[in-house]
């Protein structure tokens, strides 16, 4: 579980260009993002984010919290 304002600091310190979105890929480089994805349904982080990626494969933040938001895993 997360508070929005841990996961605006895990998403920031992937965003190296500070451009406001992430890769997908780079999601998977953090343990602390990859764990607060993973969705009590039973859906993959990887399925659950496809739903939220843009065509280019990135992810905006407030994408990334709707997808923590969906696995159950935000505090609000």
């Amino acid at each position: 579980m997360a508070t929005e304002q841990e996961l605006q600091s895990l998403f920031n310190a992937l965003d190296g260009d500070q451009d406001g979105k992430i890769s997908s890929n780079e999601l998977f480089l953090s343990p602390g993002l990859n764990a607060v994805i993973l969705a009590e349904t039973g859906t993959s982080p990887a399925e659950l984010l496809a739903t939220y990626r843009d065509e280019e494969g990135n992810i905006t933040f407030e994408d990334l919290k709707q997808a923590v938001k969906k696995a159950g895993n935000l505090v609000e």
